[in-house]
């Protein structure tokens, strides 16, 4: 009998997702429309996302053009923006929003790679927890007698190696982070 790892993989995939997401915020020197994920405007009466009201394109390598498509909502962005203290310099001129950011120090690049090497070890933690998880079903099945020995040491090794593959990946997205905030 195999034990069913799909709780696992599933809270593998949403670490492995959230990781990613997290890294999105985190500042390189390159221009990056995600950035702004988390932003939030108030236009309409309601605080929106500033992609549900602008297009937000890519112009250069260190800089991002914010065009809303009703341009009443230009200073609500713009206060948003300046309000989430991105690090970010913010002009508007007639088509809309222009953001800059700004050549990365050295000190600075250290203290984000500080903040990814955290960000990967929440996802760790949270790769560990699901590994508890599905060790406590694997004892508990074996300890009711569903399942021999020989099967729950399987089952344990099986669940080591998909661990030691998740972390990998993180490991990945970590590196792929880190020659970023470095580039």
């Amino acid at each position: 009998m195999t034990h069913n790892f799909s709780p696992f993989k599933q809270g593998a995939e949403a670490a492995l997702e959230w990781l990613r997401k997290e890294y999105l915020s985190i500042r390189s020197g390159q221009a990056s429309p995600g950035i702004l994920d988390s932003v939030r405007a108030e236009v309409y009466g309601s605080l929106m996302p500033i992609n549900q009201v602008a297009t937000i394109l890519t112009e250069g390598a260190r800089s991002l053009r914010i065009t809303p498509w009703d341009k009443s909502a230009v200073k609500p962005i713009d206060t948003a923006i300046r309000e989430a203290n991105l690090g970010v310099s913010v002009s508007v001129d007639d088509q809309g929003l222009r953001i800059s950011f700004p050549e990365l120090t050295e000190d600075r690049r250290q203290s984000l790679l500080r903040v990814a090497k955290q960000k990967l070890e929440e996802a760790r933690v949270r790769i560990r927890a699901e590994r508890e998880k599905v060790h406590a079903d694997i004892d508990r099945d074996e300890k009711s007698g569903s399942v021999g020995k020989d099967d729950a040491f399987r089952a344990k090794s099986d669940l080591q190696k998909m661990v030691e593959e998740t972390n990998n990946r993180l490991e990945e997205i970590y590196k792929k982070k880190e020659k970023e905030i470095f580039s």
